[in-house]
């Protein structure tokens, strides 16, 4: 009896030791995962990024007991593409980019955004040469001006202008503009290269890029101005990785959600222009899927484009 009583208590013992409850939840994750790889896309300048997400992956690396690194991208399918093939986990995608890389990879949702993104907007700006006044109305008067989006795969920057041109003018933009129109790459290029007096004179640009580039001088307002405010619709926000889970742990997602939404540091705000992060769900986003797929920019579940 002595000896089954000895068999079963070393019996519950092993089973304990390997019990999740015996386990931390912030255990060592699988060696095949070294670090929690994360990017966002280039909107600014590429360079500035990098130096200001840096300390946004060390806190996220002291929070959460593993090594986050910050991985740049080169545009912004670049950063779909990342995250397509498990190169990054975890992305500050724009609205657009956002639903085509939940399009592509099953089980990836969105989790934060800022406490700015679910009423987002863009400007529709103009050089002074060009003679325009702003105006509550769609600025018909830019059809003859040589104008530029953003990225091609911008939200902000191109999908929700291109839609409110289409439903102001009833035409696509080839068929709006008078002359060939471009794509700048990222919204402080298309700053630039309006406010700069050359040959581009009109453009559009996220309001949040806009009043910051004004408030530190980087625009000259008299030589450039807002035309037309677009109306609100929902743009960035952080998504994540269905691979997180099995890679660092079951709850981990939640963990890091938790985190982004608990920092409070301006300078780490600052590095996605937000006054806070808040929580996100892929339903706010549905908006800007149907518009994608109207425009052909989304295509159905297991590809991106």
């Amino acid at each position: 009896m002595l000896l089954l009583t000895r068999a079963a208590l070393l019996a519950a013992l092993l089973v304990s030791s390997v019990s999740p409850a015996a386990n931390p939840p912030q255990a060592d994750p699988p060696a095949e995962a070294t670090a929690l790889r994360f990017t966002a896309i280039p909107d600014q300048n590429a360079t500035e990024l990098k130096a200001r997400y840096k300390p946004v992956a060390d806190y996220l690396a002291r929070r959460l007991g593993i090594a986050v690194e910050y991985v740049a991208a080169a545009d912004y399918q670049a950063s779909v593409e990342m995250f397509k093939n498990g190169d990054v986990l975890l992305a500050w995608f724009g609205g657009l980019t956002g639903v085509q890389a939940r399009a592509a990879v099953p089980g990836a949702h969105a989790i934060v955004q800022g406490a700015e993104d679910p009423h987002y907007y863009s400007y529709f700006i103009a050089h002074r040469s060009a003679g325009l006044e702003p105006s509550e109305q769609f600025p018909l008067a830019i059809a003859s001006l040589p104008f530029t989006f953003g990225s091609e795969s911008s939200t902000s920057g191109r999908l929700m202008p291109e839609y409110f041109l289409r439903r102001a003018t009833g035409k696509s933009p080839a068929e709006f503009f008078e002359q060939a129109y471009g794509f700048s790459g990222s919204h402080t290029r298309t700053a630039a290269l309006v406010c700069s007096g050359g040959r581009i004179k009109a453009g559009v640009i996220n309001y949040l890029t806009w009043d910051s580039m004004v408030a530190d001088g980087r625009v000259d307002t008299p030589d450039c101005q807002v035309l037309w405010k677009t109306p609100a619709y929902a743009d960035y926000n952080m998504t994540a990785h269905p691979d997180i889970e099995r890679l660092f742990g079951a709850g981990t997602t939640a963990r890091l959600a938790r985190a982004l939404m608990a920092m409070d540091d301006p300078a780490l705000l600052a590095a996605f222009a937000r006054s806070r992060l808040i929580a996100a769900s892929d339903d706010e986003f549905e908006s800007i899927a149907r518009v994608a797929r109207e425009l052909g920019l989304l295509r159905t579940r297991g590809t991106a484009r």
